[in-house]
């Protein structure tokens, strides 16, 4: 599913947020012109000074049926029945817009979560992100830039409305729970990153989804370094930690900071339009067989190819140019992305 679609499944657009506005201002406009009516109606026609004559108005429009300030005159009383009877009126319209909220709440509230549940249960190969905190928010945007579907799992009230306004498809309800799972369709699903806030509550996660599925790619985070082994113990296939990986990161930007620079401009962290990406190669591909010096790789798509990944996981870094490429294999290269998108096209056509 293409994510900018994915992003509008369940939010309003701007036009729906002014159409639901637009009952409320007219109600507000009608009370405040019939109270305005009358204000200047009876200090018009019984001659009374401006506080007297709003009292009045407001006593009689909400027909709270206090006694008059003074006497009224016969036109007094033909002006105070038109002026009880709009209030009314207005009271009852006010009453229709306040239960057609409601109701259309209510009912837009069940279709918007119908129509997540419809796009959710269309994807296939995407992952499951569970939990919306600082690290989950954070991946979410990353996965999102990339041709990877995501479904997020989070029970907090702030962070469902959050999805909902970012537009991401998502679960409400406990990410530990087999349902939650099975409603993000855990059983179509690539991979499952547990992100939680506490390794006690991935550890919980990463239980359930092995159970559920045992060949799922499992990611997990790890808050203290005690609770890798319990994870890895639990089924994850990777874990990682964020703490480690950002003391890791400072220290490589003050040790190496040319090759952190470098890192972070082929990681796509810079402004420059220079990518490492990695491409699997399909059976149909024409590189099939072919060695790097007869792909042509370098001299027609200008593309750097930093290492080959066989199918049974040997990485051969910086191959030589009589190396060659087959069907299953996984090349990273470094290069302009537009050229990385004619590669993927031959490798994947």
């Amino acid at each position: 599913m293409d994510h900018k679609k994915q992003k509008k499944a369940g939010s309003l657009t701007r036009r729906q947020k002014a159409e639901q506005k637009r009952p409320f201002l007219l109600l507000v406009f009608l009370g405040l012109s019939i109270m305005t009516l009358g204000t200047m109606g009876y200090m018009a026609v019984e001659k009374w000074r401006l506080i007297d004559s709003l009292y009045m108005t407001i006593i009689t429009m909400s027909t709270v049926g206090y006694m008059e300030v003074h006497p009224l005159s016969p036109q007094g009383r033909v002006f105070t029945v038109f002026l009880i009877l709009v209030g009314v009126a207005t009271f009852f319209y006010a009453g229709g817009v306040f239960l057609q909220f409601m109701v259309e709440g209510r009912i837009r509230r069940v279709l918007g979560r119908r129509k997540l549940e419809k796009s959710i249960e269309k994807l296939e190969g995407h992952y499951i992100v569970c939990g919306f905190g600082r690290i989950g928010r954070v991946l979410c945007s990353r996965l999102s830039q990339g041709p990877v579907d995501i479904v997020v799992i989070d029970h907090d009230e702030r962070a469902i409305r959050q999805l909902d306004k970012e537009g991401y498809l998502y679960v409400a309800g406990e990410a530990t729970d087999e349902e939650s799972l099975e409603k993000a369709g855990i059983a179509r699903a690539k991979g499952l990153i547990a992100a939680l806030g506490t390794d006690t509550d991935n550890v919980f996660v990463v239980l359930t989804a092995r159970q559920l599925r045992e060949d799922l790619f499992i990611m997990a985070r790890a808050n203290e370094w005690t609770s890798t082994k319990k994870l890895l113990a639990a089924g994850s296939s990777k874990v990682i930690s964020p703490y480690d990986i950002a003391a890791q990161r400072m220290a490589q930007g003050i040790l190496r900071p040319t090759v952190t620079d470098f890192l972070d401009l082929t990681m796509g962290y810079g402004k420059k339009d220079i990518q490492m990406e990695e491409i699997p190669m399909s059976t149909g591909s024409r590189l099939h067989g072919v060695t790097l010096a007869e792909s042509h790789i370098r001299r027609d798509m200008d593309l750097i190819v930093i290492s080959i990944k066989r199918p049974n996981g040997e990485m051969i870094f910086n191959p030589s140019y009589d190396s060659r490429i087959f069907a299953g294999d996984t090349v990273i290269v470094v290069g302009e992305r537009q050229n990385l998108e004619k590669l993927e096209a031959v490798l994947n056509p």
